[in-house]
């Protein structure tokens, strides 16, 4: 008779299966990692812009309460109102002056300053100066310089025969006024990103062109744009979104005028909804906002970053 023995030493099987260990699902333990920021922007970003696109269809007390449902009259009325067509026409005036102009400038100023020449490092730090200053104190200087009696800019004029320039009273040059006062605000952050685009360019990248005997306009062109363009399609966007949101600079200098000629459509929120306690005209306003900037953003992303070259 055959009998079968187990020996003490004889190993016995575990199973190692991952599926049999109680474990918490990697769905649940990413959302956990994320509900801090998904808290702080439910709170502050998808919350508020709920209750915006809510109040935009009803007519509200001064409180903000709805009272009556209209459904898409608030819009209807405001693309008739020839208030909102100027606030809309100032705005992408607003944009089309500062966008282009100030990615020009601080690309230019890029280019000097990737120089390796002695000294270059004062010239960065003063060129990217003006991160360092708020929009409140930006503006009061330039209010100041814009001055009609007082104001350097006029005196500057003067020496050379050209008359008292009323800058933020003249319906006519009150918005150039604080465009040209809003690139000098933005051009600090536009040059320190461009800045660090250009110096992460290759070197071998120019080193070969020169030894091939190109010129600097060819080596622009056919180098440092395209691999810059990463860089350029961020702040490009950047830029466009931040034009259409201004506010600080034009509250402060003009207030909207003279006769709405700066009234761009953060303003005109700003006056309907705490001034003028129009909630709902307000709230369907910044939808027309945010569809502007989402159709601006996708055609940015559609258009530009097919011609994007990433190293």
């Amino acid at each position: 008779m055959s009998a079968v023995t187990k020996t003490a030493n004889s190993p016995v099987s575990v199973s190692s299966n991952p599926k049999e260990k109680k474990s918490m699902p990697n769905l649940l333990v990413g959302l956990s990692y994320l509900l801090p920021s998904l808290l702080l922007f439910g709170v502050f970003l998808f919350y508020p812009m709920i209750k915006t696109l809510y109040l935009s269809l009803f007519i509200t007390d001064t409180q903000g309460n709805p009272l009556k449902f209209v459904g898409l009259q608030n819009f209807s009325y405001l693309f008739t109102d020839p208030n909102f067509l100027q606030s809309m026409k100032a705005t992408f005036l607003f944009v089309l002056y500062t966008v282009p102009i100030g990615l020009i400038i601080a690309l230019f100023l890029a280019l000097i300053a990737n120089e390796k020449l002695k000294g270059i490092g004062f010239f960065r730090t003063m060129f990217s100066s003006t991160m360092g200053m708020s929009v409140a104190a930006s503006s009061v200087i330039w209010m100041f310089m814009y001055n009609s009696t007082i104001g350097v800019i006029n005196k500057v004029l003067n020496l050379v025969g050209i008359h008292d320039v009323q800058w933020l009273l003249d319906p006519k040059y009150a918005l150039i006024a604080v465009s040209i006062s809003t690139i000098w605000m933005n051009i600090g952050f536009t040059f320190l990103i461009l800045l660090g685009g250009l110096q992460n360019i290759d070197e071998k990248l120019y080193e070969n062109a020169r030894i091939a005997g190109v010129s600097y306009w060819y080596q622009l062109r056919k180098i440092t744009l395209p691999m810059l363009s990463p860089t350029l399609f961020f702040i490009i966007t950047v830029s466009f979104i931040n034009a259409f949101q201004t506010f600080g600079q034009i509250d402060i200098l003009t207030k909207g005028g003279p006769t709405d000629s700066t009234n761009v459509i953060v303003y005109s929120i700003y006056k309907d909804a705490f001034v003028n306690y129009n909630v709902g005209s307000a709230s369907a306003q910044a939808t027309i906002l945010f569809f502007c900037i989402l159709l601006v953003t996708a055609l940015q992303f559609k258009l530009g970053e097919r011609k994007v070259h990433y190293q």
